[in-house]
């Protein structure tokens, strides 16, 4: 599965880069981690994606591909090691920003899709519309907000159980939401930079609120190390699972 993963993201990053090459209105980058350890204790954790946004005359759109891939080495209950999935997710997503005459303003429309084998919810789809303004725009920083109502379709995880007590696993839900977002960029010199993402999913059910806080730097043209720290936080889940995830990870970046 983890060499599976590896392929499947080169060989994304190879064909991107060949598409980029013919035209200029794309801009691309990829984006591996991997981390195996062996020894007293074994671990094996793989991180992907692919991001390509699309600027043309009228639109400005952005094509996200995400993966996650975590295997380490624990002890059963007979008390012998063996190797097990520890976690597993992979996520899409396309939003289609259309330019406003205001000067950084625009209406949008977002489509995602979460599969995570051991996060609160088994699979996750989200649509959405609304409006987008640049509350902060200098040369070496912006600030960009987005909101919109949306409609949010998820399905339990294992051990679910709904408010009867009744085992509710497998079975999916959908409900309306409202959908807000800060995404901020910092250029703090020629080869730094940081972001930090805030995105909110409010609905009745659950209210999902991620955040992802990151450092790139430069390592050459088109290569950079990425450093972020990511939280998602849902507020109703299964007795078995934990309301808030953090993951820590250190990537490259290749931009095309």
């Amino acid at each position: 599965m983890k060499l599976k993963l590896l392929s499947i993201l080169v060989a994304a990053s190879a064909a991107t880069n060949a598409f980029a090459e013919e035209t200029q209105t794309w801009d691309i980058t990829s984006e591996l981690g991997a981390i195996i350890t062996s020894g007293n204790t074994e671990t094996t954790t793989l991180k992907g994606g692919i991001k390509a946004l699309h600027n043309l005359e009228n639109w400005n759109n952005e094509y996200k591909i995400d993966g996650l891939y975590k295997e380490d080495e624990v002890e059963n209950a007979a008390g012998v090691k063996e190797t097990q999935r520890t976690n597993e997710k992979y996520s899409l997503s396309a939003q289609g920003n259309y330019k406003l005459n205001e000067e950084h303003s625009h209406l949008y429309i977002y489509g995602s899709y979460v599969s995570d084998y051991f996060g609160a919810y088994r699979n996750e789809s989200v649509i959405s519309a609304g409006y987008g303004q640049r509350l902060l725009d200098r040369a070496d920083m912006w600030l960009n907000a987005e909101i919109g109502p949306g409609y949010k379709y998820f399905e339990f995880p294992e051990g679910s159980v709904d408010d009867n007590g009744i085992s509710n696993a497998g079975e999916s839900e959908g409900e309306v939401i409202a959908l807000g977002k800060l995404d901020y960029n910092w250029q703090i010199s020629d080869n730094a930079k940081f972001t930090q993402l805030v995105a909110v999913e409010y609905g009745d059910t659950n209210t999902k609120t991620r955040s992802e806080t990151a450092l790139l730097a430069k390592i050459n043209g088109s290569l950079q190390m990425k450093v972020a720290y990511n939280i998602t936080n849902n507020s109703d889940v299964a007795d078995d699972k934990e309301s808030t995830d953090t993951e820590t990870s250190l990537t490259l970046v290749y931009s095309f």
